[in-house]
């Protein structure tokens, strides 16, 4: 029952309101009493509510996402996120890997900013994103294994799709610090990222998140962006650390 109410609540897209029952019933594969129940059931603890024009999440989601460890990681992150976006105005990224996606904690964004497809709260592919592949460079073999396990697809005509090739990517990364992401999940857009460490509680030090700064790729220049990313990715880690 538990994830089946998971999976009526992950067919709400950003931003939707009004769903109607039966589009639920359609996202979900389930049968539509089976869906009238758990909304019923949902409903009443405030998870989902109902209006005129079908259900939407409800404010309790808000309310449980606030208890989030990682919202302590955000808000540490915000005053060097705010510093790298007036460096650059482009699109400035928190995020985190889950499995084998990258998810963005935070996003900065403005109106000189090239518009994206990325979100606060979405994920993507870590093989395709900068954020994951400064991740997966430094983190642990088996954050690796995991997304190599889950099959490289292709987004655009330049993702990386053979193991070997992300493997040596990697390799790359490692050596010159950050990592860059060149159209590989969006066509016309480029990224350049840097790990993010907390506290070392061990002979190393892994990543904890990473921060990027994306935009079109016609205009990014990784030579100028690098520095300002990896010097506000030492800043964080360093009050990660002191806190």
């Amino acid at each position: 029952m538990l994830a089946r109410g998971a999976a009526l609540l992950g067919a709400f897209a950003a931003g939707e309101d009004g769903i109607p029952l039966g589009e639920l019933a359609a996202r979900t594969g389930l049968p539509k009493s089976t869906v009238h129940r758990l909304l019923a059931e949902l409903t009443a603890v405030g998870l989902v509510e109902r209006g005129t024009d079908g259900y939407r999440l409800g404010l309790a989601l808000f309310e449980l996402g606030q208890r989030v460890p990682h919202r302590r990681l955000r808000e540490a992150a915000l005053p060097f996120m705010e510093e790298l976006y007036e460096a650059t105005h482009e699109n400035v990224h928190l995020a985190v890997v889950d499995g084998a996606d990258t998810v963005f904690l935070e996003k900065l964004t403005g109106r000189r900013s090239m518009r994206i497809i990325s979100r606060v709260g979405g994920r993507l592919p870590a093989y395709c994103t900068a954020t994951g592949k400064a991740l997966l460079a430094y983190g642990t073999p088996p954050g690796l294994a995991a997304v190599l396990g889950v099959g490289l697809r292709r987004r655009t005509p330049r993702t990386i799709v053979v193991p070997r090739l992300l493997q040596q990517d990697l390799v790359r990364t490692r050596a010159r610090g950050y990592a860059v992401n060149w159209e590989e999940a969006e066509v016309g857009v480029s990224a350049v990222a840097a790990p993010v460490y907390g506290p070392r509680l061990g002979p190393r030090a892994f990543p904890v998140a990473a921060v990027s700064v994306t935009g079109a790729t016609r205009g990014l220049r990784p030579d100028r962006v690098a520095p300002v990313v990896c010097a506000a990715a030492r800043a964080l880690s360093h009050e990660l650390a002191r806190r």
